[in-house]
């Protein structure tokens, strides 16, 4: 057997997949869909890959027929791969090794230290994703090599599995397992224990009892021109056959019919007739046969010896004309109405687990349960959870008196019932419902007209249901992990054969398997409304105090899972103000911790005026930083991040000079729209995303006219599975162009037109429209370096605040100005520029062509100087230091009298 390629050990990335996957990343792309979904089960288990608990037991005993049946195909199987270093396991039903053949002495060293040996259990639940687990739960083969094992302990194995079925029932008896070291693996492993596990399915036919063939014998006895061969059924397609088998199926199962017609493709007809048979020894059963509109002869529509004969065994019936029938099946009596019914139970089941828990929402799985079960099951169902698991917390005891609310509710017909979806109530403690909930197990009552428990809930509206023909109930409570979440309730009306103890177990397991997916969704439920509350605290409340923009933002968390988006509009200097949009990577309560760790970040920088492109230099490190801390921690704790990243766009707006300067990392471009109503979008450098490090970040500079609008975004607006961003981009431009000026209406707009139902990302979209600052709230005066000038500056600032209706601030302005302007006279280099701006505070700035920061500090006793910008700090409100290409700019603030 030839080593696996690297391709294979390692498909689509798997070397760093697994660690990415317990991150929260999507792995969609590099890993299989069937070993995914694995991962995804045993992560909802709460398993660790680190650690396992694998119990034993120590006699694991399997069926003396399977024994026998197997024991040949295994030696055989053996002996083949003697010097192949593959082993060859045995499984029972439910995943519990009870043989271990072959395999050198290197390979069991192996696997008895990772417990792979007899008595050990290697359910999926319990071990992880592997070939004899997953193989259970996906009802099929399944190959699992190296780094797709779920386990850490598991990855040195290449591993290939197989299920084998009780040909008669379809119930699955054991599983066939081959395992190796992952370097002695190859795909040829899953063709070969297919090929073992359906050995030894035609072995457990082979010895069944020699009943069918004695009745077979005495039918071809009986028909006086013998029984056809397949070619016999010419013209009769695949569809056809498997009709007609169908069709006797149903026919063989119901004790008190004997003749069906089927129709057929073509317009013809067949007429199914069912008859009683004997053998020679006295062996007694039943055979369908059938004839075929237009064919002069009897077809033989299934070979006698075939599996199918031989399954679909068949209820007594009268014995009938023996000349004019094909055979169909033929069986001993009693035993086609279990086989029926059995592969039906396994029908819904495999249903059930494919359809319930397709969502991880908790009212969506509900219903799942309710359309799965109606009408195959039942003829109405009914869902009942407290509201606690409807929220996401862990539920109370729940029993009697406890409320409840209907969650799901499912009728075949318009039976009555009594509560309907949404209706609040609690059971009383004499009901079917509140004694299952007490228990903890299910409760059937075949009887309901005989169940005065049950009618106590509501002996009037009750006796009405009665009435109207609900005549059966089985009530199974929702347990998932040791916790009781709900309970639900199927009832029979319409179909007339009441409950049995059968009927019982395929309800609990329906229940098992809905808790399972329901608590699922409760759990994501708490931890989507946590993320969702964390990242609702750290986004913006309201909007700050400024001028330059009138701002409308919204916030769309994805309908799976809480983002990283942000948003921000911060005030800063001189009335100017910054937009910020951002994207972490992920999803869940880490992107939304790490969405306010940069928000606050970016806070911080722009308190330094810090230049756009610099806060994103700085921003960058700062992610670079958070990601090495944390692959350092996680060296030591189970990984719970694999990396961060993050896009962000920046842009600052200066309303004075309707200037405006963007720059972005890996971010969507921004739109601006003209007051005219033309948008566009800036054609703006991409730089890399945060926290890649290495290239410096680009910067644009716009001039916007006043009630120009821009457009911040993350790509969930513009992007998702089912749309490419180019497309996405046309449709906001298209919303635009006809959204209302008012950045509300801007808003209301976008979202209809490109927001889904149920978005699968967060969005963040942040809408600003432009102010500009005329000459009657700007004053600005060029200076010459001349210390005679200050008395001139004094005089000038005393003109216009008089002017504004500022005269109580005449005298500090008076004294600020001056102290600055000397300041830079003295300390700095020309051109010195003075300027006053009136906005919502008085603003009172002083640039020169320095780029030295004047540093504040407390004068002793003896200096005589040193005490201007202490003067300054004291008279303000607020001060402070930006630079500029030019230089640099002192500013102040003083509050507007009331």
């Amino acid at each position: 057997m030839s080593s696996l390629p690297v391709a294979w050990d390692d498909i689509g990335g798997l070397v760093d997949a697994h660690a990415r996957f317990l991150t929260g990343a999507r792995v969609d792309s590099d890993v299989r869909d069937a070993v995914l979904a694995s991962w995804k089960r045993c992560r909802s288990a709460g398993l660790e890959p680190h650690r396992l608990h694998i119990p034993y037991v120590p006699d694991v005993t399997l069926d003396e027929r399977l024994l026998r049946a197997a024991e040949p195909v295994l030696r055989k199987l053996t002996e083949s791969l003697t010097d192949l270093g593959t082993t060859v396991a045995l499984c029972d039903g439910q995943g519990r090794i009870a043989q271990r053949l072959g395999g050198h002495r290197r390979l069991l060293a192996h696997l008895d230290a990772v417990s792979f040996a007899p008595g050990f259990d290697t359910s999926e639940h319990i071990a992880g994703t592997n070939a004899v687990g997953t193989a259970l739960v996906e009802r099929g083969p399944v190959q699992v090599v190296g780094r797709e094992h779920f386990a850490d302990c598991l990855q040195p194995f290449a591993c290939a599995a197989a299920p084998v079925r009780d040909p008669l029932s379809g119930h699955t008896m054991a599983v066939l397992d081959l395992t190796c070291l992952r370097d002695d693996g190859d795909p040829i492993m899953l063709r070969l224990v297919q090929e073992a596990a359906h050995a030894v399915e035609t072995a457990l036919l082979d010895q069944s009892t020699q009943h069918e063939r004695a009745l077979l014998a005495a039918y071809r006895r009986a028909a006086p021109h013998g029984v056809p061969e397949p070619d016999g059924a010419a013209g009769i397609g695949r569809i056809d056959l498997a009709v007609l088998r169908e069709k006797a199926e149903a026919l063989l199962a119901s004790p008190h019919r004997t003749l069906d017609e089927v129709t057929l493709s073509g317009g013809r007809s067949a007429t199914l007739l069912r008859r009683r048979v004997v053998g020679a020894a006295g062996e007694t059963g039943v055979v369908v046969e059938a004839r075929v509109l237009g064919h002069p002869r009897p077809v033989e529509l299934t070979p006698p010896t075939s599996p199918a004969a031989a399954a679909h065994v068949i209820a007594p019936g009268g014995l009938g004309d023996r000349s004019d029938g094909g055979l169909v099946l033929v069986g001993e009596p009693g035993v086609g109405r279990l086989a029926l019914l059995a592969r039906r139970r396994l029908g819904l089941l495999h249903e059930a687990g494919t359809r319930i828990g397709a969502t991880l929402d908790v009212t969506r799985t509900a219903e799942e349960l309710a359309e799965v079960v109606v009408p195959r099951f039942a003829d109405f169902a009914a869902l009942d959870l407290p509201d606690a698991v409807l929220s996401g917390e862990e539920p109370g005891p729940l029993g009697a008196d406890v409320p409840l609310r209907r969650v799901a509710l499912r009728c075949r017909n318009d039976e009555p019932r009594l509560y309907h979806v949404g209706d609040g109530f609690a059971y009383v403690g004499t009901t079917p419902q509140a004694r299952s909930l007490e228990s903890g197990r299910a409760v059937l009552e075949p009887v309901l007209a005989e169940a005065g428990g049950w009618r106590a809930q509501d002996p009037v509206r009750l006796e009405r249901v009665l009435a109207a023909g609900t005549h059966s109930l089985i009530t199974v409570p929702l347990r998932a992990r040791g916790t009781t979440l709900g309970v639900v309730s199927f009832y029979r009306c319409a179909n007339p054969v009441p409950f049995e103890n059968d009927d019982l177990s395929l309800a609990q397991e329906l229940g098992g398997r809905a808790a399972i997916c329901i608590d699922n969704a409760r759990r994501f439920t708490r931890e989507h409304n946590t993320a969702l509350a964390l990242q609702r605290s750290l986004l913006p409340r309201g909007r700050p105090e400024q001028s330059a923009v009138d701002v409308a933002y919204r916030y769309m968390p994805a309908q799976a899972a809480v983002g990283g988006d942000w948003f921000d509009v911060i005030p800063l200097s001189g009335a100017r103000v910054a937009l910020v949009v951002g994207d972490v990577v992920g999803h869940g309560l880490h992107a939304a911790a790490t969405m306010g760790r940069l928000r606050t970040a970016v806070h911080n920088f722009c308190s330094l005026d810090l230049p756009p492109e610099d806060v994103l230099t700085h921003l960058d490190d700062l992610v670079g930083r958070l990601d090495r801390s944390e692959d350092w921690a996680s060296e030591t704790t189970p990984a719970e991040i694999c990396g961060i990243g993050a896009t962000c766009l920046f842009a600052v707006y200066d309303p004075v000079s309707r200037r405006c300067t963007l720059t972005r990392a890996g971010h969507p471009l921004p739109a601006v729209v003209g007051p005219d109503g033309t948008v566009d979008f800036v054609d703006l450098p991409s730089g890399p995303p945060l926290g890649l490090g290495g290239l410096p970040f680009e910067t644009v500079e716009l001039e916007l006219p006043e009630g120009s609008r821009l457009v911040l975004y993350t790509d969930g607006l513009v992007e998702d599975r089912h749309r490419d961003i180019d497309a996405g981009l046309d449709r906001l431009r298209a919303a635009l162009a006809h959204a209302g000026p008012a950045p509300d209406d801007t808003c209301e707009a976008v979202l209809d037109a490109l927001l889904p139902v149920r978005p699968t990302d967060d969005v963040a979209l942040l809408v600003a429209r432009t102010h500009a600052f005329g000459p009657d709230r700007v004053a600005e005066w060029d200076l010459p370096s001349d210390p005679a000038v200050v008395s001139r500056c004094r005089a000038a600032v005393t003109a216009r605040l008089a002017e504004w209706g500022l005269d109580d601030l005449a005298f500090t302005t008076e004294l600020v100005a001056s102290e600055l302007v000397t300041n830079a006279i003295r300390h700095a280099t020309g051109p010195v520029r003075l300027r006053l701006l009136r906005d919502r505070a008085l603003i009172c700035e002083v640039s020169d062509g320095s780029g030295i920061s004047p540093r504040l500090r407390r004068a002793r006793t003896e200096d005589e100087g040193g005490r201007g910008l202490f003067l300054v700090a004291q008279l303000t409100e607020r001060w402070g230091t930006r630079h500029t290409p030019h230089g640099k700019v002192i500013w102040t603030e003083q509050p507007l009298p009331s």
